[in-house]
């Protein structure tokens, strides 16, 4: 098969080579087409019961992480001239599109009780113009700190830190107009900064998600770039040759704008995890044409024909390097059996891809290279590359004399690795990707000093009788959870009917904050009484009941404490609170909102991905099955890959890196991609068995000579392409990048060294030679001792522009 394959190729290959740029022209067309995806990560299947009363509640009362803060901590704000200037401001966030409503300090209003008409008017306690003297402003802005309404969610009574709130339109949130809003509300920032000297904090979920989804876009464009230029100074540096650097960057080009016409044909969106595939594919696809190049030059080097080089590359390793990419592939496929959109996404997007990178190599590079002319010396020179030759001979000396030494060291390490496992903790944050020390964490910790946090944490409440959210019974026990969530530290207070009920109290005694209250059984007929005869045009208090009375909402803001505080405190905490409250009452309360659902959603994604590192597992272990059928060389040829994970995970234990999407998503797919090492060794040591009369320590020595330098050279790259990630603004991206790359580097160490001498002590060399496994099927002519007769060089004519070319191909 591979042999016809070897001659369709060379004789077809204007025509192949014509067919692939058609199909990245109609790539290319369709990549104009991809978006940034701009909606909040859904890491919770739908029809979980948490995502289905989150959804219920969004129906009934909103977006509740729609929300952009600007915080200020400055005493000059609350001097005459640059309140106004806090009052522009606030007005002109206010007319940005997108925006449905401002709330600030200079904005608010205060209930007034209306006795005519037995009601409370909603009225503005600033004028247009704030104040016309600092006595008045002094007297107003007392008004303004008497509304309890608002403490401890607009304004911090201890030292005056304050809050502009922005509520941005759902369509916008979820579009690329989210971009434009928020630098819109930061010019805005900027230039009141600029004219009061006063400092703006900025925090908020739509604000982190647009800073997000920039830096996306920005990084793909950065890595990419990286990874070509890294990558092909390393071609360049192993091969001493241009063509050894161009054409496989210009098979990686092709392969990227697949990815992302794939990206449109399938209707997905640049998102994190897929932002990072065309880099990804930069740095995994390269090694496919290190070993189809590395084996061109040696064949060459054998017997300086060109056309039966190329046509033996495409044979002899052509279906090991369908496999490895299959294997490498794998990784990323399994993540399709997760219920993660993201995730799945990604996945096969990703596994398409590398094996679209077979298919264009495998086509590309033989077609190319029998165009341009034969190899000289200097492209050949790589083969007697000094240091590397050291190196392998040097682990050669190792795997024959030292064995008992490597066995040692590597029980050592696996014992402590396995000590650094058990230290593992999986913690995740709304906000874990984003380094310490930038600007945006900095500000998010501003908001929960002064303000217990920005993160939408939300409360329901079903009464189950109508009208029951304004019976004072109801109210009692619920100001009593409101009072308990209020102390702690790590939540706001919360922001209800009940507070709409105290205020309307306060306003009904003339706005004594004194009476901030709810209304005794005498006080309540006359104040509910107003209370019914409420208009209220702002829509506030619509949007914490339903238009029967009959459900409420509590909502508030809670610190970014992460996964495992949050749930001790949701459910060891707060739960038993609720349940003590609605204990003996038809009330149902329960918690909601976007921080507990995308702590719950990281929970599914690390469980998701470990099942897709066992299900790779299985799948590349039948693989193997399939490739040696020999249960010992099955467990011989997956030693060398779990023990890089085993050491990346202990790794991550002792450095106290935890369990998080961005790190767990590593193990899958690098077992698949260090995996590939393995087939390509273990193929070069069949053929080397049957070569070599079945001696085993002189296979293990011809294999690390010819194979060795290409795992080398790969390993490099990877190594090289992964690292180039520490330079992300994502912390997720870093790990990725870091623990990627050192589990490949430990992953070469082991196929070159302990491979090898688990085949010299476990494998004896016998085989049945009327049994032929598939891993010795890769080559038509592999049990001849001629290879020059395996292919009738006559049957296959190539035209060259180089005359002498010609001659040299036609003799």
């Amino acid at each position: 098969m591979w042999t016809k394959l070897s001659h369709i190729i060379i004789k077809q290959r204007l025509l192949l080579v014509s067919i692939l740029v058609l199909i990245t022209a109609f790539m290319g067309y369709h990549a104009r087409n991809v978006e940034m995806s701009y909606d909040f990560m859904k890491t919770v299947p739908a029809d979980d019961p948490d995502m289905v009363e989150f959804q219920k509640f969004k129906e009934l009362f909103g977006e509740d992480g729609n929300l952009v803060a600007l915080g200020v901590l400055d005493s000059a704000v609350y001097e005459l001239d640059n309140f106004k200037k806090f009052n522009e401001l606030s007005k002109q966030l206010n007319g940005i599109e997108g925006v449905n409503s401002v709330l600030s300090l200079p904005l608010i209003k205060r209930l007034e009780k209306n006795t005519a008409e037995k009601r409370f008017d909603i009225v503005p306690i600033f004028g247009d113009n704030i104040a016309s003297n600092k006595e008045e402003f002094d007297s107003l802005l007392q008004v303004a700190l008497d509304q309890k309404f608002y403490s401890g969610q607009l304004l911090n009574e201890e030292n005056g830190a304050t809050l502009i709130l922005v509520s941005i339109n759902r369509e916008v949130l979820n579009s690329p107009k989210r971009l434009e809003l928020t630098a819109e509300i930061q010019k805005y920032g900027a230039a009141f900064e600029e004219i009061t000297g006063i400092e703006l904090r900025y925090a908020g979920l739509p604000f982190v998600r647009s800073v997000v989804a920039g830096n996306v876009r920005n990084e793909m464009q950065m890595f990419l770039l990286l990874s070509v230029v890294v990558t092909g100074i390393i071609l360049f540096a192993f091969f001493r040759t241009w063509d050894a650097v161009v054409f496989p960057m210009t098979i990686i080009a092709v392969v990227v704008v697949w990815v992302m016409g794939s990206l449109a044909l399938f209707g997905y969106k640049i998102t994190i995890l897929t932002g990072l595939i065309p880099p990804v594919i930069v740095v995994i696809g390269i090694p496919n044409s290190v070993y189809l190049l590395n084996k061109y030059h040696q064949e060459f080097e054998k017997h300086g024909n060109k056309v039966m080089a190329i046509s033996r590359v495409v044979r002899k390793i052509g279906l090991v390097t369908l496999i490895t990419n299959f294997t490498t592939a794998v990784g990323f496929l399994v993540l399709m059996s997760t219920d993660i959109t993201i995730l799945r996404e990604f996945g096969i997007v990703a596994g398409i891809n590398i094996m679209a990178t077979f298919l264009v190599s495998i086509i590309l590079i033989p077609a190319v290279f029998s165009w341009l002319p034969s190899p000289g010396g200097k492209q050949l020179k790589h083969l007697r590359f000094r240091g590397i030759d050291y190196v392998l001979t040097q682990m050669d000396i190792l795997v024959h004399r030292h064995r008992i030494a490597i066995y040692s060291v590597t029980v050592a390490l696996v014992v402590i690795s396995a000590i650094g496992m058990y230290k593992i903790e999986a913690i995740s944050y709304m906000v874990d990707d984003i380094p310490a020390k930038s600007q945006i964490k900095k500000d998010l910790r501003f908001f929960e000093k002064h303000f217990s946090g920005i993160m939408p944490l939300e409360v329901i409440v079903d009464t189950q009788k109508r009208r029951g959210v304004i019976d004072l019974d109801n109210l009692e026990k619920l100001e009593e959870l409101e009072e308990f969530l209020g102390d702690q530290r790590d939540i706001s207070n919360p922001v209800s009917v009940v507070n709409f009920v105290k205020a309307s109290k306060q306003a009904f005694y003339n706005n004594n904050p004194a009476r901030y209250s709810l209304p005794s059984n005498r006080e309540k007929n006359f104040i509910l009484r107003y209370m019914r005869n409420q208009e209220d045009s702002s829509g506030l208090f619509n949007s914490f009941v339903d238009s029967t009375l009959t459900k409420m909402r509590m909502s508030m803001q809670i610190a970014d404490v992460g996964s495992h505080k949050m749930d001790s405190l949701i459910k060891g905490v707060v739960q038993p609170k609720i349940d003590s409250i609605t204990a003996g009452t038809d009330m149902k309360i329960s918690v909601t909102g976007t921080t507990p659902l995308f702590i719950k959603g990281n929970k599914f994604l690390i469980k998701n991905l470990w099942f897709s590192l066992c299900l790779a597992f299985i799948i590349i272990a039948i693989i193997m099955a399939m490739l040696f059928a020999n249960f010992r060389m099955i467990v011989i040829s997956l030693i060398p890959n779990v023990i890089p994970l085993m050491i990346t995970a202990g790794i991550m234990g002792f450095a106290g890196i935890p369990l998080k999407p961005s790190t767990a998503l590593i193990f899958s797919i690098v077992f698949g991609i260090s995996v590939d090492d393995s087939i390509h060794f273990l193929a070069k040591y069949r053929q080397e068995l049957f070569a070599n009369k079945f001696f085993v320590p002189l296979a293990i020595s011809k294999s690390l000579k010819e194979t060795g330098a290409s795992m080398m050279y790969t390993s490099i790259i990877l190594f090289a392409g992964f690292i180039i990630f520490v330079w992300s603004d994502f912390g997720g991206t870093v790990a990725l990048g870091i623990l990627t790359s050192i589990t490949l580097l430990i992953a070469m160490i082991t196929n070159l060294i302990l491979l090898p001498s688990l085949l010299m002590t476990f494998d004896s060399g016998k085989r049945r030679k009327d049994v032929h496994p598939l891993i010795e099927q890769y080559d038509d002519g592999f049990y001849q001792e001629d290879e020059d007769e395996e292919i009738d060089l006559d049957l296959i004519k190539v035209v060259d522009t180089d005359s002498s070319d010609n001659k040299e191909n036609n003799s």
